[in-house]
């Protein structure tokens, strides 16, 4: 015979239990949505226009290109009003469809190359140059987490 306390402390036991699970049964309140990348650039003195010039054609092109491949669902360039020392002149976004494999984004790299009738030495080079028009102060990775 099972004494009456060993019986007490398993039915609170399973009672305890039986509560728990539901909690950790239920499905998360979010579901994960697309990624976004927010590059911050601060654009040289007298830089302004050139640098413009550059995102209106080689830089709208790439964003245009991950679009037809469905890698980028909208892309986006913000000017920071009146920003303070540190803060960035512009802000470039890239909304993505999700994150790349590897093999994706050489796959990426090399159609961007095409496009613009350049290999990864040149492409390096260009970047370069552009540092003549603007400073990257970095950027920042965030993924949309919707609400259910």
């Amino acid at each position: 015979m099972i004494p009456m306390k060993t019986l007490v402390a398993g039915a609170a036991m399973l009672i305890a239990a039986a509560q728990v699970t539901p909690a950790m049964a239920q499905e998360s309140s979010y579901k994960p949505g697309t990624v976004w990348e927010a590059g911050r650039i601060d654009v040289l003195p007298g830089q302004f226009e050139n640098y413009m010039d550059w995102l209106a054609t080689s830089w709208k092109k790439i964003q245009e290109l991950g679009r037809a491949e469905g890698v980028v669902v909208e892309y986006h360039v913000l000017a920071t009003n009146n920003p303070r020392a540190g803060e960035p002149d512009l802000i470039l976004i890239v909304e993505y469809k999700d994150y790349l494999t590897t093999a994706q984004q050489e796959a990426m790299r090399k159609k961007v190359n095409a496009l613009l009738a350049q290999d990864n030495r040149s492409a390096t080079t260009a970047s370069g140059e552009r540092g003549k028009m603007r400073e990257q102060l970095g950027s920042t990775e965030y993924q949309e987490l919707i609400l259910k």
